[in-house]
């Protein structure tokens, strides 16, 4: 690792108070059964663009251009939740702590924030409408209380991710540029098994509830991953979307009986179409059959 990376990755750990364990070693989720490519050529010749997935459990695994990089958008506000909430942890941040809300932090998307201009609102309002709504000043304003790109970059490289890119604050970090803001499907779902299904977890039982039922809440997305499930299953997820093309889904998949399924779609699709949202459920589904849920 050059000087600077590392001093970055370092730099990151000690915000979150990780900096003395230094990274975890890559925690990639073997597949016991099955490990599957699932042919996911056809939805790209029909709809146009570029699908990414992984899902896995300690069972199995399906991925398609797994190890392929894709632009988050949004998304992260999960992981970046997942950060504050071990911030809190470690007595470092407080969940009720008033955050002042300016004129100056707003920039599209704020459903949350831009009521609250000119009052405050808590960490925990702030992390739930990141998570819930997709708020982007509260993310921007996480972003910065945990310090900064840096910060969050090391929170990646902590639970064992080596790859994952920080680079901009929003709205910049979706627009397309290179690798900047980028993710693998297959780290994506290794993430999301360390910190909602791992007996390894940063996350505490109170941390991993509070930060799933927002998941839960969340409306958005009802046409990805949330139309590919039967009746009956729970979805915890975080959406992404870019604008111009990249519409993603991400999270954990509960199905009545059985083991829990970690998820990441990433699909950065020709156009900006609502007919995106079809291309996530028809993967998602496929990914069920996949698991013997069809």
């Amino acid at each position: 690792m050059a000087g600077a990376d590392r001093r970055a990755v370092l730099t990151g750990l000690g915000a979150l108070g990780l900096g003395g364990c230094g990274p975890a070693p890559a925690a990639e989720v073997q597949a016991t059964a099955f490990d599957q490519a699932l042919d996911l050529s056809d939805l790209e010749a029909r709809h146009g663009g570029r699908i990414g997935l992984c899902a896995l459990n300690d069972a199995g695994r399906v991925k398609w251009r797994a190890d392929e990089r894709f632009v988050y958008c949004s998304t992260f506000k999960m992981y970046l939740a997942a950060a504050t909430l071990i911030r809190v942890q470690n007595g470092q941040e407080r969940l009720d702590r008033a955050v002042p809300i300016t004129r100056a932090d707003m920039i599209s998307h704020a459903p949350v924030t831009e009521p609250a201009v000119g009052s405050t609102l808590t960490v925990e309002q702030l992390m739930k409408g990141a998570v819930e709504v997709s708020d982007n000043p509260a993310a921007n304003i996480l972003l910065k209380a945990m310090g900064g790109l840096e910060a969050m970059q090391g929170f990646y490289r902590a639970i064992g991710d080596d790859t994952t890119r920080v680079d901009r604050f929003e709205p910049e970090m979706n627009r397309l540029d290179g690798e900047k803001d980028t993710i693998r499907p297959m780290t994506s779902a290794n993430n999301i098994h360390r910190l909602f299904l791992s007996d390894n977890t940063p996350l505490s039982v109170e941390s991993r509830s509070r930060l799933l039922q927002w998941m839960t809440d969340s409306p958005t997305g009802a046409g990805r991953i949330k139309a590919g499930v039967p009746t009956g299953w729970r979805v915890a997820h975080k959406t992404g979307t870019g604008g111009y093309g990249p519409t993603n889904d991400i999270g954990v998949l509960y199905p009545p009986r059985g083991a829990p399924i970690t998820i990441a779609v990433y699909y950065h699709a020709a156009t900006d179409d609502p007919a995106n949202e079809g291309v996530i459920a028809e993967t998602t589904r496929r990914v069920l059959e996949a698991f013997g849920h069809g």
